[in-house]
């Protein structure tokens, strides 16, 4: 079996938690694990490295390829796909199965979210083995049993049974369901309705041959373009589910008997966290992360500092330091709301956290003013930062822990903790990692304009513009 792993997604309805540069499926709010780490874990249950194809936008290449460094995973390069563009799932899809029918022939292709929380058990499998058998005469999607009636999920009510050797191992799919309201929730988990996971497996050839047949523009986009960046400027956006698995007669559902959650707002995220005896689910990130609660009961918190709360109940409270939210539970899918609302003031805090990972590293805002900014810049051992320039600011490093080495104009130096450098606006310059241990250096800006893209890279060990 081969495996799709989604990992494009920007994560809007979890923000301030997920920023488009670090979008939920990267983040680490349940283990030590990101949901992408545990995705790929997953997809090696049935596929070898070399068989799994990640679709993924083009500014998380990093993430993802440090991820997979971490796990101690090799993926080869041309097998992690970076879109042009968001064009919903259909697209990805499509692509990605193009890719396998052209190195492996006709394969049996399982898709995967990166951004579901699923168990891993017997059920788990038996319900993949399950679709693979289904996989040659029907395009498989997976139905989750509904613990309770949920408003934000998709439903799929199962038509006839597909039995093997007196065994019932799927259903043809009667019908698909939009989210629907409470009431209607309740009917259809009283029917025996399924959630849609959003998980998917056929052959590639029959997935090929459907969405020639109901998705012809998708289709025609690819087939029809001499690249990719043509063929994503041609295609609509466009998800596989209402593009092919409505429209085709040959979708069938798999019962999948785990616990799963696609995360998708605050509260499904309260759900699956562990709670305390007044029922506070709190997750603290960094050393100075706490909570103290004074006859506080079913609150959702998350923080990176001291973080008290007296006489309150079913609150959401994220704080990430450089934003709060603060929502009350059942309203956490209005999160988008805010979002949209940041997204049209132009505010950056939609696009990245205060701090911000880089394929060198990272670095955290510490402090900004209106001429000046303060960064901690994170370097790892043997990484380098591009040799750039800035028009409109000057810098000063000091160096905090680890040994730099530093280039200002045509000088090279070595930095040790205490040293520092000041590099002139419009002076090339360039900072590296020569040692063995994370290099830490507080970056002091000051000029008119402090953006990030006030920058002018002349060499990039990462082939970033």
């Amino acid at each position: 079996m081969k495996t799709v792993i989604l990992a494009g997604g920007k994560g809007t309805r979890l923000w301030p938690l997920s920023r488009e540069l670090m979008p939920k499926q990267f983040i680490r709010f349940l283990d030590d694990r990101s949901l992408f780490q545990k995705s790929v874990e997953r997809a090696l249950l049935f596929s070898k490295p070399g068989e799994i194809f990640i679709v993924t936008n083009r500014d998380y290449r990093f993430r993802v390829l440090d991820d997979l460094r971490e796990l101690g995973i090799e993926i080869p390069e041309d097998n992690i796909l970076l879109e042009p563009s968001a064009r919903n799932t259909l697209p990805a899809i499509l692509w990605a199965t193009l890719r396998i029918e052209e190195e492996f022939g006709d394969s049996v292709v399982a898709v995967l979210p990166s951004d579901h929380l699923i168990e891993v058990n017997e059920a788990y499998e038996r319900a993949f083995e399950n679709a693979e058998k289904l996989a040659k005469d029907h395009l498989v999607t997976f139905g989750i049993k509904p613990t309770r009636p949920h408003t934000g999920y998709g439903y799929i009510k199962p038509g006839e049974k597909i039995e093997e050797d007196g065994r019932i191992i799927g259903y043809k799919v009667s019908e698909f369901k939009e989210k629907p309201d409470l009431e209607t929730a309740k009917r259809y988990v009283e029917s025996g309705y399924y959630w849609n996971s959003g998980m998917f497996a056929f052959s590639s050839s029959l997935f090929i041959e459907e969405v020639r047949k109901h998705a012809p523009d998708v289709w025609e986009a690819f087939e029809e373009s001499g690249d990719i960046e043509e063929a994503y400027n041609r295609v609509p956006e466009i998800s596989i589910d209402y593009g092919v698995m409505e429209k085709t007669d040959k979708a069938a559902v798999v019962p999948l008997n785990t616990k799963w959650s696609d995360l998708g707002s605050f509260d499904a995220i309260y759900e699956v966290l562990e709670k305390d005896d007044d029922g506070n689910a709190v997750r603290v990130r960094g050393k100075n992360g706490y909570h103290i609660g004074v006859n506080s009961k079913n609150n959702l918190i998350m923080t990176e500092r001291l973080t008290a709360t007296v006489g309150v109940e079913d609150l959401i409270i994220i704080d990430t330091g450089d934003a709060l939210l603060v929502a009350r539970k059942g309203e956490s899918q209005r999160v988008k709301e805010v979002y949209k609302a940041l997204k049209e003031l132009g505010d950056e805090r939609v696009i990245v956290h205060r701090t911000a990972y880089r394929p060198w590293g990272s670095y955290t805002v510490l402090e900004e003013g209106d001429r000046y900014k303060i960064k901690r810049l994170t370097v790892l051992p043997g990484k380098k930062l591009s040799l750039q320039m800035h028009y409109h600011r000057s810098e000063h490093w000091v160096v905090v822990r680890g040994t730099a080495k530093v280039i200002v104009g045509d000088k090279e130096l070595l930095l040790r903790p205490g040293e520092s450098t000041f590099i002139p606006a419009g002076v090339k310059h360039r900072l590296e990692n020569p040692g063995k241990v994370v290099l830490e250096v507080i970056e002091t800006q000051i000029g008119e304009y402090l953006g990030e893209d006030d920058i002018v890279r002349f060499d990039d060990d990462f082939g970033r513009a």
